[in-house]
């Protein structure tokens, strides 16, 4: 990095600072009686169900359908894609095989106590998939007064459903011809009216749409390459492994032969409570407090500048974490969330001690303050990108084996996650992600910004004395 001018050390400094006091404060204003929130702030973070509760409920097939393995796999990942649509990934799902059963916990939303029952009953609305000739830029799905289902685009005219959920036995991934493809196994009736389809759409798009009762979202639009007159359907089109297993999870998950029912739900009681919440932030602000003493008094001006640094990171985590940024999601933070934030902290602390001890021993042999600075950070470098390695690591490691099914994360583990075994997505998931963020942080704030703000300060002549770095003179 070259010799950064002067002004660059208030640059980073007031960004800091900026982003510290928005992403801790907010930045809110009055529409009526409405308070809108600009920048979303601290206040905004969703807590998980260990700290301000929620709800536990479960989940089954309706009228006593005897469900299969795969089908019951398939209503966990309707229930925990739905609620990571809605940004809550403090949700501990797991399914009981034998008893058909979906057990699921999450969080309250906005930390208010609700109605459970809307909650719930939002989670539990029927999804099927239609298949539907060409590509309408809108599906309504809507019942006459004879009560018999009208399926329109947004001009309110009527559209060609062919294969329905109930006519879909199976969706899977293959690799075939050097690309991934979707396959589709299809019930002796889905196999005539598929048949009869994909003569009428040939060279034409049948669009694959998601019914949710309140709503539907088109996944794909395949063109037809050539009548399907039996067998299994093939849908290609420059897949990836991950976007290929995406739409047969998004296809099976529509093709439930059964509607959800709720079998029974429960309040959950938070195991800390928003007081306990409190103390932890005093707490954090007094060990703040301390370790900016100790690493000026230890570090005189590199101690000061990696103080910044980390209040610095301490802000991004705190604003990845409530949707500061319109292009992050927010995500529920839970207790393990937090101690991932904490653990991030920890290691940018121990990446600004391991860089101000080179800059000292550096000085000890006689370097001028510019060398010192320069191979300090050159030195350091390979320790701190060591340990922050093993960190995103692991963090992935976390994210896809407790995560949600249909991430990236999962994606690139799942022909590693026979080893784990069932796994409910929730708290540490929530750990991966902050951990994962925080490590990402380091590179940012205790790498790049502390290392830019200590070059420029230094090229103050107020700030040309050795014993401000740790040298003598």
């Amino acid at each position: 990095m070259k010799k950064l001018g002067k002004p660059w050390f208030f640059i980073v400094a007031a960004l800091i600072l900026a982003l510290t006091y928005t992403s801790f404060f907010g930045v809110y204003g009055k529409n009526g009686d409405v308070e809108v929130a600009y920048i979303r702030g601290a206040k905004d973070i969703r807590w998980g169900t260990d700290i301000q509760g929620g709800v536990g409920v479960t989940f089954g097939p309706a009228n006593n359908y005897d469900a299969t393995d795969v089908q019951m796999d398939s209503l966990k990942s309707i229930l925990d894609q739905r609620l990571v649509l809605n940004n809550v990934t403090d949700a501990e799902s797991y399914v009981d095989k034998d008893n058909d059963r979906v057990i699921l916990s999450f969080p309250w939303k906005d930390g208010l106590a609700q109605d459970p029952e809307a909650t719930i009953g939002e989670l539990a609305a029927s999804a099927e998939v239609l298949f539907i000739d060409g590509l309408p830029e809108e599906v309504i799905v809507s019942v006459d007064e004879k009560g018999n289902e009208i399926i329109t685009d947004g001009s309110g005219n009527l559209l060609t459903v062919s294969v329905r959920g109930k006519h879909v036995t199976q969706a899977a991934t293959e690799f075939q011809d050097n690309q991934h493809v979707v396959t589709l196994s299809l019930n002796s009736e889905g196999q005539k009216i598929f048949a009869e389809a994909t003569a009428r759409q040939l060279g034409n798009i049948i669009s694959i749409w998601m019914n949710y009762g309140t709503h539907t979202e088109c996944i794909s639009y395949p063109t037809v390459d050539s009548v399907i007159d039996g067998g299994d359907a093939v849908i290609s089109g420059s897949f990836t492994a991950e976007t290929a297993k995406t739409l047969a999870d998004g296809i099976n998950d529509g093709a439930l032969p059964f509607s959800i029912r709720v079998v029974d739900y429960e309040i959950i009681d938070p195991v800390m409570g928003m007081n306990s919440l409190n103390a932890m932030v005093i707490a954090g602000i007094i060990a703040f407090i301390l370790i900016a003493v100790f690493m000026i008094w230890k570090y005189k001006l590199p101690g000061a500048v990696s103080c910044l640094a980390i209040l610095g990171q301490l802000a991004a985590a705190i604003a990845i974490v409530s949707g500061y940024f319109p292009f992050i999601n927010s995500f529920t933070l839970t207790l393990p969330g937090i101690a991932g934030i904490i653990l991030s902290l920890g290691m940018q602390i121990d990446a600004n001690i391991i860089t101000s001890e080179r800059i000292k021993e550096e000085l000890a042999k006689g370097k001028t303050i510019d060398g010192a600075i320069d191979s300090g950070n050159s030195e350091s470098l390979s320790a701190i990108i060591d340990g922050n390695v093993t960190n995103i690591i692991v963090a992935i490691i976390l994210m896809g084996v407790f995560g949600p099914t249909g991430t990236l994360w999962s994606g690139m583990l799942t022909p590693f996650l026979f080893m784990f075994g069932p796994a409910t997505t929730g708290t540490i998931y929530s750990f991966g992600c902050t951990m994962f963020a925080g490590a990402l942080l380091n590179f940012v704030f205790g790498v790049f910004a502390s290392k830019a703000m200590l070059r420029s300060i230094s090229r103050f002549r107020i700030f040309r004395k050795k014993s401000l770095y740790g040298g003598a003179e």
